[in-house]
């Protein structure tokens, strides 16, 4: 299932958190850690101003590099009580940039981060490095809550599928099953029709039957490519809430679900940042880990 498993680290606990559940993934398929740390850009060479006294070790670049380091080589040596072979890099550049980048360039099967780390959480409300990693990354994204991270456990026993039949939403359907197949877990197909969408509408109740009789069809499809990805477990439920956020979240509490699998349009237009999707709600809310696989780009 997993060959190739890519960790941004920048030393907070918040990706320290995550660590350990990652290195249970990685040591469970055999899989390589990339432990990746990005330091900020080269700057521009500005010869002259530099204080008397201050050596070229001092520079405060210099010291972000050291750190970064530091960072990957701590979390290489957590990494090394497991089985898992580590791989370590220091990159410099953006961040989010330089983590998409570098999870296509090595083949990455999953990218795996927090929900936020060094910037806080007053980030999830500006779009962290995480945000636009799930909005850009074509590798499946793994995002973990790290006050969450010390209740998690490897291999998941319950994985969330939301499917609204989109082509999204089936991709993520398809890597959902893989993981429940590799990890013997029972995938759960859910359709969550948002009955507070119509308002006062006087189609309101025609509409909503036809929406549900569409996310019927929609996990129907679903439970069809668990099966064929060799699942045993399928369960497929159709239901309404006031918003799809708040139906799944109503689910995952309900039946104990250990990990949500869901697809997302990657949009990054303003209005995004503004108001999120139902994946990037879920990113910032979901008490059990959230892998987000973007849309399938059209060659």
């Amino acid at each position: 299932m997993f060959d190739r498993l890519l960790f941004p680290t920048d030393g907070s606990d918040g990706a320290d958190a995550v660590l350990d559940h990652v290195v249970d993934i990685a040591a469970a398929h055999d899989a390589t850690l990339h432990l990746l740390h990005v330091a900020p850009p080269e700057p521009e060479r500005r010869p002259n101003l530099r204080d008397e006294g201050e050596s070229e070790g001092d520079e405060p670049d210099e010291r972000r590099r050291t750190d970064g380091e530091r960072f990957v080589s701590d979390a290489a040596a957590r990494a090394s009580q497991s089985d898992a072979a580590v791989v370590t890099s220091i990159e410099r550049g953006e961040p989010y940039r330089v983590i998409t980048e570098y999870a296509a360039e090595q083949d990455s099967d999953l990218v795996a981060m927090p929900t936020h780390g060094r910037t806080g959480l007053s980030r999830l409300l500006l779009g962290s490095t995480t945000e636009r990693v799930v909005r850009r990354s074509d590798v499946p994204v793994l995002t973990v809550r790290p006050d969450a991270a010390t209740d998690l456990a490897y291999p998941y026993a319950d994985v969330l599928t939301p499917t609204d039949g989109s082509a999204c939403a089936t991709a993520a359907v398809t890597f959902g099953s893989e993981v429940a197949a590799a990890t013997d877990a029972a995938l759960h197909a859910v359709s969550v029709v948002n009955v507070a969408a119509f308002g006062a509408d006087i189609r309101g109740p025609l509409l909503i039957d036809e929406l549900e009789e569409r996310a019927s069809d929609a996990v129907e499809q679903a439970g069809d490519v668990a099966a064929a990805a060799g699942v045993e477990t399928v369960r497929e439920s159709v239901g309404r809430d006031v918003s799809i956020h708040h139906g799944i979240l109503a689910y995952i509490d309900e039946h104990d679900v250990d990990i949500v699998v869901m697809g997302t349009h990657g949009h990054t237009g303003f209005d995004r940042y503004m108001l999120g999707s139902v994946a990037e709600k879920l990113v910032r809310t979901s008490p059990v880990p959230v892998v987000t696989v973007r849309e399938p780009r059209n060659e």
